[in-house]
């Protein structure tokens, strides 16, 4: 190999991880900064797109937003003469990012069976729905919707027991650090089919329910073997920096802020909208069973909200934002009377920043369904998106409280009817 194509290959390693060292994060602070004015928001977007060693939590998109930044140690003079400079207020939130990563979750012996203790890989999700349809095979289905560009194959499940309910649609680990989503989903669904709450049953009989565990499942893969804090799918769209934010992706008001057009950037929103396969294989699936589906619920963490389309600029209120806003509160009520655990609730622009070319504004806006609906799941920072595993039981059990009170009070706003058909 001649020197100069082997420096590049050391530098698309060494920026990429893609030879699969496991990246450590010992002694990595994270710290919480508040964007007051154009120059703060400025200097951090350069430190995001072209400085060496900082990682963001939140991508810095306007001001009047708090973000959380990761300072390696060999940077946190600079930080702090930053910060100083600046005059930007900051708070240190963790103190070594790479003990939060070691205790997230117990030990497992490869011979425990699935359960909601830790944290599972793909492949023990996809061998838990096999195990479920041999149980529930009459009402449940496993359907292959595609595959994603390192050919791993993406599977849906689907929950139906009487012809002509109303459909739910669940897209979660969209953004592949965030593992309580698939976690939570699979909690979920697995209270669908063995709770005795009547509640709980009513989900169950009456709607049909689609649930994608895991879009983003190359992105996932990483972050077990390579990098825990890997945000988007492994799409090598620039020689040095690989991976698109698949939540900026969908089309329909494409790159209309809160996007970048850096392919080295978390909130990358590719070349094109809809260009990565992952999202067309989504996009694909919900067409499918698109007049079926009246609720699109997108699962994410952290920052405890309840968001409605839109999220792009300039956008205006959807003519159902009073509905789904009735529907949030009695919501966010239910949420908290478990574990007090407190959700705001808006719409993307107006209650977190401003972010185009999501799978609900597409839902919604695109494809017409009444309702698309983000959770943004546990917790406000302390742990962030490395969420520990004794926490991933009490926050589906919220989520779940959350949702029948949503769904009973959207059914008294006349959502959720069953076809005229079936009836």
């Amino acid at each position: 190999m001649k020197r100069g194509s082997l420096i590049l290959l050391l530098l698309v390693v060494g920026v990429c991880g893609t030879l699969g060292e496991k990246v450590r994060f010992d002694s990595y602070r994270v710290y919480e900064v508040s964007i007051e004015n154009d120059e703060q928001l400025q200097v951090l977007q350069y430190l995001e797109q072209f400085s060496d060693g900082y990682s963001f939590w939140e991508s810095p998109v306007q001001t009047n937003m708090n973000l959380r930044i990761v300072v390696p140690p060999h940077k946190v003079g600079d930080f702090g003469e930053i910060t100083e400079r600046l005059q930007m207020k900051n708070t240190l939130m963790v103190q070594n990012l790479q003990e939060l990563v070691d205790n997230e979750q117990p030990q497992r012996s490869k011979r425990a069976g699935f359960d909601w203790t830790s944290y599972h890989t793909l492949d023990e999700i996809y061998e838990w729905f096999v195990e479920l349809v041999e149980t529930y095979g009459s009402i449940l289905t496993i359907e292959s919707y595609g595959y994603s560009h390192e050919e791993r194959e993406m599977k849906a499940i689907k929950l139906s027991k009487n012809t002509g309910n109303p459909g739910v649609f669940i897209e979660s680990n969209i953004h592949a650090r965030e593992w309580i989503t698939s976690a939570t989903v699979t909690w979920i669904l697995n209270e669908l089919l063995t709770s005795t709450d009547p509640a709980v049953q009513d989900l169950a009989d009456n709607y049909d329910w689609y649930i994608l565990p895991v879009v983003n499942p190359d992105g996932l893969a990483y972050t077990k073997d390579v990098n825990r804090m890997w945000r988007k799918n492994r799409y090598p769209h620039s020689i040095l920096c690989y991976g698109v934010d698949m939540n900026r992706n969908f089309p329909g008001h494409w790159m209309e802020g809160g996007a970048s057009s850096n392919p080295c950037s978390d909130t990358y929103a590719g070349p094109l909208p809809g260009s990565e396969i992952e999202t067309q294989n989504v996009i694909n699936y919900f067409l499918k069973y698109k007049d079926q589906v009246e609720i699109f619920l997108s699962f994410h963490s952290y920052g405890q909200y309840m968001l409605f389309p839109f999220g792009y600029e300039g956008a205006e209120k959807s003519e159902r934002y009073y509905d789904w806003m009735d529907m949030a509160e009695s919501a966010a009520i239910a949420l908290s009377q478990r574990y007090e655990t407190l959700y705001q609730f808006g719409t993307t622009s107006d209650v977190l920043y401003i972010a185009s070319g999501s799978s609900p504004d597409w839902a919604h806006g695109e494809q017409g369904t009444p309702i698309a609906l983000t959770y943004e799941f546990r917790d406000k920072g302390a742990t962030g998106f490395i969420l520990p595993a004794e926490q991933i039981i009490p926050n589906a059990q919220e989520v779940l409280d959350s949702l029948v009170a949503f769904f009973q009070t959207g059914k008294l706003l006349g959502y959720f009817q069953r076809s005229a058909s079936a009836k």
